[in-house]
């Protein structure tokens, strides 16, 4: 008579191994879709496209009248930055910034890296209170008599 073969302990140690190689699976398969994933994600620090008005009431602004438009962003990270571009009568530059921050100092002139006018405001200096932003920076180039662009920065910190 032949001998039977006896139980082995396969059946308990198998879900075991599985498991692990289950898991291992599941995270290879994460990480190839996440590599797949080519969504900008404005937290991520990818600047985002955002309506100017957005941009500029970070900084507690608003769109100076006669004022178009360009290349408005958002950059999410560990703090927060709109960047505004607007072309306007230059004549209008000096009347907006006035309005827009009263208690601020006076704009100042110079060139090089600041342009043709420059304004940094903060909330210890005139930044009004309603702006999110911890700081506002406005450089200022004129690109011919009439026109000038204005380069809006509104960040935390």
């Amino acid at each position: 008579m032949a001998a039977e073969r006896g139980h082995t302990r396969w059946g308990l140690i198998l879900p075991f191994l599985a498991v692990p190689v289950l898991l291992l699976g599941f995270l290879v398969v994460g990480m190839f879709m996440w590599a797949l994933n080519d969504e900008e994600d404005p937290r991520e620090g990818a600047a985002a496209k955002v309506p100017c008005a957005e941009a500029l009431a970070f900084g507690g602004a608003e769109r100076p009248a006669g004022a178009e438009p360009h290349d408005c962003t958002m950059q999410r990270g560990i703090d927060t930055a709109y960047e505004a571009v607007l072309r306007m009568p230059r004549e209008d530059v000096g009347d907006w910034l006035r309005e827009t921050y009263p208690d601020a100092p006076k704009p100042r002139t110079g060139g090089g890296s600041c342009g043709a006018l420059c304004l940094d405001v903060t909330h210890e200096n005139g930044l009004p209170g309603t702006a999110e932003a911890h700081v506002v920076q406005v450089r200022v180039e004129y690109v011919n008599a009439e026109t000038a662009r204005l380069r809006f920065s509104a960040f935390t910190m």
